[in-house]
């Protein structure tokens, strides 16, 4: 065959490729088993092969097919590491780092950091780090901000900062990456909430000049809706007019616009802006339906699901969990129940376990405690401790002693308390049994509770509150 022949041979697989919408495996393997016929060799289109294996969940084809390469090759490695599963990604980097084939570049470094971000693997991830200084790859902009996203991602938001601080020059996505860590963590809300505005003030007068994009915008009202203060959410609203953009022409900044005002309280602001956006995707929708629950207007939201259904746009599951925390704050158990069982029907839309412990929390707060029960035994999914937590709860508001003692014995003997975690669960439904005897005076059974909370060396959790003072 005459070189131009495979010249004119490879030109047409790489169209063919480029433009190439698979929709099965098995059209992947036939375009694979075309390539190896006709012996192309270009990287760019065995890379868009590794691509189509990995997004049909195919990693083991797309890995077999790079390790029978004749050579291995760098720039087919990266896309590998890149395409395959997080947990899949960082084992072939191990094995590849153990065979020292490959000498790995920026790109590689970037590709597992970003890897061990999206899975908790906060030891894979250091080995990795310490790798990257021995390398000198460190001053790479783009590897020092992976890093800051894999700290962050990994609830170490410590070392995060400490990245961040030793960076000598910074991108717009480097602030963003400190900014959405911040707002990311759980656990101490309020303490890192705070830290994310400080550290916007920091941007603004920062001497590199690096200026607000609409992503950190979006981050920094995630912020302020946390924080619940509406003063420090009008500010950034007042910013985002001036300097970034208009929030009727951003759906995310609208968006958090939306979750911002509603958390902070002013409903009516949240409104204004949700009706003057000129667009409102699915999480639009959900903010202000979430809005609209908080504040106990289960009727307004379950009319917005009809207009969300006329404007075109489809409710997810976080919509439905939105829509029945609104029938249980307004006391629509009717209403609720008729809309679980029209979700699947009606809307496509599968029931998750947190849909059910709304209902059972819809049907708790209304006090058939007994319907509750019943719905928690014929559920065709096994019940959760949050589940049950719930009906307990449920059944101290109402003093049904007799189900409460029943449900708080039953989720005390649920999981085993191993990690801190687990404690501090295990001290929360210990406490409420607790509450359900006091409730009905049996005292003795107090006691035996506390007891028996102090033999297994669990501590009630300190409960925390935040205050806004003048000035």
């Amino acid at each position: 065959m005459s070189n131009l022949h495979m010249r004119s041979l490879s030109r047409l697989a790489f169209d063919t490729l480029l433009h190439f919408k698979p929709n099965s495996i098995h059209h992947i393997k036939q375009l694979h088993a075309h390539l190896i016929t006709n012996a192309v060799s270009s990287p760019p289109l065995l890379a868009k092969l590794i691509h189509h294996y990995c997004a049909f969940s195919s990693p083991h084809y797309a890995y077999t097919f790079f390790i029978h390469l004749r050579s291995p090759n760098l720039f087919l490695f990266n896309t590998l590491i890149k395409c395959l599963p997080p947990s899949s990604s960082i084992l072939v980097f191990a094995d590849w780092v153990s065979r020292e084939a490959l000498v790995f570049d920026d790109f590689t470094y970037i590709f597992a950091l970003g890897a061990c971000a999206r899975s908790p693997s906060l030891w894979e991830g250091r080995q990795i780090h310490a790798r990257i200084l021995k390398q000198g790859v460190w001053s790479n902009v783009l590897v020092q901000t992976t890093a800051i996203h894999f700290y962050a991602n990994n609830n170490d938001v410590a070392l995060a900062r400490l990245v961040f601080d030793e960076m000598r020059k910074r991108s717009s996505v480097t602030w963003n990456a400190m900014i959405t860590g911040y707002c990311s963590q759980r656990g101490k809300v309020v303490c890192y909430a705070r830290d994310a505005l400080v550290l916007f003030r920091a941007m603004l007068v920062d001497a590199c000049g690096v200026k607000p994009t609409d992503t950190t915008m979006v981050c920094v009202l995630s912020a302020a809706s946390q924080l619940g203060v509406l003063e420090t959410g009008v500010g950034v609203h007042g910013y985002i007019e001036k300097t970034v953009l208009a929030p009727a022409n951003d759906v995310f900044v609208g968006t958090g616009l939306v979750d911002m005002y509603s958390k902070c309280g002013c409903l009516g602001s949240a409104l204004c802006i949700f009706w003057g956006m000129k667009e409102r995707n699915v999480l639009t929708w959900t903010a202000m339906i979430t809005g609209l629950a908080r504040h106990g207007r289960g009727k307004e939201a379950l009319e917005l699901l009809d207009e969300m259904v006329a404007y075109g746009v489809k409710p997810n599951a976080v919509t439905f969990t939105s829509l029945f925390s609104a029938c249980c704050h307004a006391g629509l158990v009717e209403e609720g129940l008729q809309l679980f069982h029209s979700m699947r029907s009606k809307f496509g839309v599968t029931p998750g376990i947190q849909h059910y412990g709304c209902i059972v929390d819809l049907l708790g707060r209304a006090g058939h405690l007994k319907e509750a029960y019943d719905f928690v035994r014929g559920m065709p999914v096994e019940p959760d401790a949050i589940l049950w937590r719930s009906l307990l709860s449920a059944c101290k508001v109402h003093r049904d002693v007799v189900m409460g003692e029943e449900v708080g014995k039953l989720l005390l003997q649920l999981q085993p308390q191993q990690s801190f975690a687990d404690l501090v669960a295990a001290s929360e439904d210990f406490i409420a049994l607790s509450n359900v005897y006091a409730s009905a005076e049996r005292w003795e059974d107090v006691e035996t509770v506390r007891e028996a909370m102090k033999v297994k060396g669990i501590e009630t959790k300190p409960g925390c509150s935040s205050v806004q003072t003048s000035g």
